[in-house]
């Protein structure tokens, strides 16, 4: 089994800043990308920001210049760098992971909650 185990989540007013971690640990193979998803209350699940196993970066639009998404040196981590939080960001926030290429499997984290203040 692959667990992801994510931190980071918190309370911060508008204009503040938080960094959300993910790891991942368990039966893993080969990382191809990893990506935050979130969910704010009666909407659907988007996409937040992605990167692949090649350093391809992928963001939302409601977020790009303000969040920053890296991995970590051992490749089983990645982390979102959230910059100028706004009342729109709230949302529990989801790391995912996929692995494989020719068969590719996706794992989800438990979700950690942002909330921002106005």
């Amino acid at each position: 089994q692959v667990q992801l185990v994510e931190s980071g989540g918190g309370l911060v007013q508008t204009g503040g800043s938080l960094k959300l971690t993910c790891a991942a640990s368990g039966r893993i193979t080969s990382i191809n990308a990893m990506g935050w998803y979130r969910q704010a209350p009666g909407k659907q699940r988007e996409m937040v920001a992605r990167i692949t196993r090649g350093g391809s970066t992928n963001y939302a639009d409601s977020v790009t210049g303000r969040f920053t998404i890296s991995r970590g040196n051992a490749g089983n981590t990645v982390s979102l760098q959230m910059d100028g939080l706004r009342p729109e960001d709230t949302a529990v926030y989801f790391c995912n992971v996929q692995t494989g290429v020719l068969s590719v499997r996706t794992y989800w984290g438990q979700g950690t909650q942002v909330t921002v203040s106005s």
